[in-house]
């Protein structure tokens, strides 16, 4: 009889062709959804559609949508919460229907060409249509939510416990690569729109429609390469119930027997906190550089530039990191990095360049890794089955709770009249989330949701 050698390592299945395939699909998704965050909703669409409103305005510079008077100034900010609002209520939906169906690459597809038309279609707004802009927007970025959720369900069927860290920050470093290299073309086209013949707002407007072009192009690569999985531990529901309302019954299971998994609800709240400081940080960081540091608009331009070609190398390195030391202690060095990142800020002098490129790639390096391995982790403490359920709940506790961090920034800097103290309040958030994950105990968390923990948490 032959004795099995010992085994030295934690045990990673081979991969084969068609997982390779897969894995490849899933990969060019983030390469084809995340140019809608970084062309469209961090860059130009928020000035280019106060201007079309400033420009529709009264002599009170007030607008009138569906007959509610708004300072122009203030539209896209209510738009962007409208649009959040709606995803808090159709996300876990989304998740449920998801699940119940197992038509993940027909709710993908259908997702990402209804948003990407949309965004395809923000090249009529102009003139005074202001309204139009905001409509569009509200379904692309709803449409870009639920999508996502489809999209990160696929996670656990892709890798297992030993790759996941890894697979998951691969995906996520395809996705920065992706935004950087549309976002770099669309900014060469608006700084040299007059030599090509074009107006400041036609520039906007093909960069704007140029994002859902490639949504729409590389989701097609996905689509071809992901499939269906048969639905598990499905809730039955009533003979008369249709796809919806028996989608429902399974959401309002699922409601109830998150409860049961109370480590997984400590890990969500982790995440909302410590989350919530660094969207708010991508979200103020050129308000900061403005006001507080005098800098240039090319200057700042520039700065999320370099964060998303940063971001792609981060990714990577440290998703190679959370193999030898395990993701949660990575997470927990990045989230160290991030409170660095605001201390150094608040000392850094007005009209400091290099230090605030310096800082933009600090933030570029821990930013991938740090929502890269969060997601890999919360892969682990889903119960199989319910995989796209539960990212529904992830995903808007990372967008309907991101006014936290805004609400504190703004507050401060009511309370203080300086942008130092406003930027140093956000430590908050990175020093709540460090202890709520530190004292999380992430094996058993695992265990409890009935999947197999690695051998490096």
């Amino acid at each position: 009889m032959t004795t099995a050698p010992p085994a030295t390592g934690p045990s990673v299945p081979p991969v084969d062709r068609a997982l390779r395939r897969e894995r490849l699909g899933w990969y060019s998704y983030d390469w084809a959804m995340s140019v809608f965050n970084t062309s469209v909703t961090t860059v130009f669409l928020a000035p280019y559609l106060t201007s079309i409103a400033e420009a529709a305005a009264d002599a009170d510079d007030r607008i009138h949508p569906l007959g509610i008077s708004v300072p122009s100034g203030s539209f896209f900010g209510y738009v962007l919460s409208l649009s959040v609002l709606l995803q808090v209520l159709v996300l876990p939906l989304t998740g449920a229907i998801a699940d119940r169906t197992g038509h993940k690459r027909q709710l993908l597809a259908g997702f990402a060409t209804l948003g990407s038309l949309c965004t395809m279609a923000m090249f009529f707004v102009a003139d005074a249509r202001y309204l139009l802009g905001a409509a569009l927007f509200i379904v692309a970025n709803l449409c870009f939510g639920a999508a996502t959720v489809v999209y990160y369900s696929w996670l656990p069927d892709l890798a297992g416990p030993e790759e996941r860290d890894a697979v998951s920050s691969r995906g996520w470093a395809f996705g920065y690569l992706g935004g950087a290299l549309l976002l770099a073309a669309n900014l060469a086209l608006f700084t040299q729109h007059e030599s090509l013949g074009l107006t400041e707002g036609e520039a906007v407007r093909i960069s704007l429609a140029s994002a859902g072009v490639w949504w729409a192009g590389f989701t097609v690569v996905s689509v071809s390469l992901l499939r269906n999985r048969r639905p598990r531990d499905v809730v039955p529901a009533g003979p008369r119930a249709g796809a919806v309302g028996a989608s429902f019954r399974q959401l309002g299971a699922t409601l109830r027997d998150m409860r049961r998994y109370r480590l997984t609800l400590w890990f969500l709240a982790a995440y909302l906190l410590y989350n919530d400081g660094v969207q708010t940080i991508i979200g103020v960081s050129a308000q900061y550089g403005a006001e507080q540091l005098e800098l240039s608009q090319t200057t700042l331009v520039s700065a999320i530039l370099l964060v998303q070609v940063v971001a792609f190398f981060g990714a990577l390195t440290l998703g190679r990191a959370a193999a030898v030391i395990g993701a949660k202690r990575t997470v927990l060095g990045a989230l160290v990095a991030w409170t660095g990142v605001l201390v150094a800020a608040y000392f850094l002098e007005a009209g400091a360049v290099v230090g605030f490129y310096l800082l933009a790639s600090v933030i570029g390096f821990v930013q991938g890794g740090t929502q890269a391995l969060s997601r890999s982790m919360f892969s682990q403490l889903i119960p199989p089955g319910k995989e796209a359920e539960y990212f529904g709940f992830y995903e808007i506790s990372d967008r309907g709770t991101s006014w936290l961090g805004p609400f504190l920034f703004a507050l401060t800097y009511q309370l203080t009249d300086s942008y130092r103290y406003a930027i140093f309040s956000l430590i908050f958030f990175f020093v709540a989330g460090f202890y709520l994950l530190a004292k999380l105990d992430l094996r058993q968390a695992i265990v409890e949701a009935g999947n197999t923990p690695p051998e490096r948490v």
